[in-house]
C-alpha cells in the first residue's frame, strides 16, 4: 500500500482493532444501516411529501449517493482505516476538516440511532398499543449494546443475519407485489393510474419533489459505513470495492423498485409515518397474519440499522480520540479490542431518543431526521471535497495505479458536491426540514470554535518538534 508519512502516522495510530469482518458481512452493514427506517417508515412521509413523484426524488438521491461511493471507494482502498473519510480530511484538507467530519458524523450517528429508537416504538405499538414506547426502546437498546460491547465478530454475525431477514423479505415483497399487480382486478384501485391519480405525478409541485430528495439522501445514509469497517476487514483492498459495488447496486433497485410497485398499490394520499407503508400493502392485499410478518421485519431492519449505526459511530469516536480530539479513554480497547467506553458514549443518543420520545412522540421522527441529517450531509460534502483534494495530492507524487477509480474525475466530483450543497440549502424554505440548517449551522460555528481551542492547548508544542524533526530529516 503506497501512503506518505503523515498519513501513515494517522493510520498506525488507530490500529489495535481487531480485523474480524469478511467481504459479506462489510456488505451487509452497509445494507443494515442504509435499509432501515429510511425505506420502511421515511419512505411514507417522503410520498406524503412528494406524492408519486418521489420516485424521481430517489432517484436523483442515488445518483448523489452513487457519486459519493465512487470517490470513498477510491480513498479507502488507498488507505482503510477506521478513521476513514475523518482521517482522509485530516490529511488532505485540514486539521479542522478532520476534526469535524469525525464529530459531525459522530453527532448524526448518534441522532440516526435515536430516530431507528423511535421508529422501534411504533412498530411495537402495531402488537402492544398501551406498552409504554420507552420500555421497547430500553429493552432493544440494551441487547445492541450488548452485541457490540462483546465483539467485532459477534457484531458482524448478527448484522448479516439481520440484514439477510430483511432483504429476503424485501425480495417477497417485491415478487409479491408484482403478484398483485398483474392479477388485479380492473376495477380494483391499482396498477399505473395511482401514478396521476389524485392531484397527478407531482401532486405537490415540484418543490414537493425537490423537498422529498433531502428524505432519500437520509435513506441513503450509512452506505459510507464500509469505508469505516475498512479499518477492521479482513482483506479490505479486495473486500471494499466488492463490498461497496454491491451495496450500492442493491440498495438502488431496492429502494426504486419497492417504491415504484408500493404506489401502484397504494394510494399515495394515505402515506404518513404513523404505519409503515409495507404494513399498509399487506393489509390491502389481505394475506391472514401478512401484516404481522411485514410488521416484524421493519423491526428487524430497524434492529440492524441501529446496530450498525452504533458500531460505527464507536469506531468514530475511538478515532477521536486516537487523533487526540477527545479524551484518551475513549481510545482505549479492551481484551476483546472493543473500545467499551467510545461504545458507552456514542449510546447517549439512545438516551437522548428514549426522553424525546415520551415528551414529544408525535414529532420525534421529523425532527431527529432534521438534526442528524445536517451531519451526515456536512460528512458527504467534505468526502466529495476531500476526494478532489486526494486525487491531486494522489496524482502530484505518482502514486499506484489504484484498483477502483472514481470516474469523470474532477468533473462529477463537483457536480456531485455541487447538487448535494443545492438540496441542503433548500431546507431551509422547507417547514419540516427548516431546523436543518437552523441546529447545524450554530453546530459548526461551536465546533470551529472548540477546535481553535484544542489547537491552542494541544498543538503548539507539537508541531515545533514536528518541524525540528522535518529539518532533521531534509539534512539527512
Amino acid at each position: 500500500m503506497t501512503t506518505d508519512r503523515q498519513l501513515q502516522e494517522i493510520i498506525d495510530r488507530e490500529k489495535g482493532l481487531r480485523r474480524g469482518l469478511t467481504t459479506r458481512q462489510l456488505t451487509m452493514i452497509a445494507i443494515g444501516g442504509a435499509i432501515g427506517t429510511g425505506l420502511f417508515l421515511g419512505s411514507g412521509f417522503a410520498i406524503s411529501t412528494a406524492g408519486p413523484s418521489v420516485i424521481i426524488s430517489y432517484a436523483i438521491g442515488a445518483l448523489i449517493a452513487l457519486l459519493l461511493m465512487g470517490c470513498l471507494a477510491e480513498m479507502t482502498v488507498a488507505h482503510p482505516t477506521s478513521g476513514s473519510f475523518g482521517a482522509y480530511a485530516e490529511r488532505y484538507v485540514s486539521r479542522w476538516a478532520g476534526f469535524s467530519v469525525r464529530y459531525s458524523y459522530w453527532f448524526c450517528l448518534v441522532c440516526a440511532v435515536g430516530t431507528e429508537v423511535t421508529a422501534i416504538a411504533i412498530y411495537m405499538k402495531y402488537w402492544f398499543p398501551t406498552v409504554p414506547a420507552f420500555v421497547w426502546v430500553l429493552l432493544f437498546s440494551g441487547l445492541l449494546i450488548f452485541v457490540n460491547a462483546t465483539s467485532v465478530n459477534l457484531f458482524g454475525a448478527v448484522e448479516y443475519w439481520l440484514s439477510f431477514i430483511k432483504i429476503a423479505a424485501i425480495t417477497g415483497f417485491i415478487l409479491l407485489a408484482v403478484f398483485v399487480i398483474v392479477g388485479a382486478d380492473p376495477a380494483a384501485n391499482i396498477g399505473l393510474q395511482n401514478y396521476t391519480n389524485d392531484g397527478g405525478f407531482f401532486p405537490n409541485g415540484l418543490t414537493g419533489m425537490w423537498f422529498a430528495i433531502f428524505i432519500s439522501l437520509f435513506s441513503y445514509l450509512s452506505i459510507e459505513m464500509i469505508a469505516v469497517s475498512a479499518g477492521e476487514a479482513e482483506n479490505p483492498e479486495k473486500a471494499v470495492p466488492i463490498a461497496l459495488k454491491s451495496a450500492v447496486l442493491r440498495l438502488v433497485i431496492f429502494y426504486l423498485l419497492t417504491l415504484s410497485l408500493m404506489l401502484m398499490i397504494v394510494p399515495w394520499g394515505g402515506a404518513g409515518i404513523e404505519k409503515s407503508p409495507f404494513v399498509k400493502v399487506m393489509e390491502i392485499v389481505g394475506i391472514p397474519g401478512a401484516a404481522g410478518v411485514m410488521n416484524f421485519v421493519v423491526l428487524v431492519a430497524a434492529l440492524s440499522a441501529m446496530n450498525s449505526m452504533l458500531y460505527v459511530s464507536t469506531r468514530m469516536m475511538f478515532s477521536l480520540s486516537r487523533a487526540g480530539f477527545a479524551p484518551k479513554a475513549f481510545g482505549k480497547l479492551n481484551k476483546r479490542s472493543v473500545p467499551a467506553v467510545a461504545l458507552a458514549t456514542s449510546a447517549i443518543g439512545i438516551a437522548i431518543a428514549t426522553l424525546y420520545t415520551i415528551i414529544s412522540p408525535a414529532t420525534a421522527f421529523a425532527t431527529m431526521i432534521s438534526i442528524s441529517s445536517f451531519g451526515a450531509m456536512f460528512t458527504w460534502f467534505m468526502i466529495f471535497i476531500t476526494h478532489l483534494k486526494f486525487r491531486k495530492t494522489w496524482d502530484a507524487i505518482g502514486g499506484r495505479k489504484l484498483p477502483v477509480r472514481m470516474i469523470g474525475y474532477p468533473y462529477l466530483t463537483m457536480a456531485g458536491a455541487a447538487l448535494l450543497l443545492l438540496v441542503v440549502l433548500s431546507t431551509w424554505y422547507s417547514p419540516d426540514f427548516h431546523e436543518t440548517l437552523k441546529y447545524g449551522i450554530p453546530w459548526l460555528i461551536i465546533l470551529t470554535i472548540s477546535y481553535f481551542i484544542w489547537k491552542k492547548v494541544n498543538v503548539k508544542q507539537p508541531l515545533k518538534e514536528l518541524k525540528a524533526e522535518e529539518s532533521t530529516n531534509l539534512m539527512k
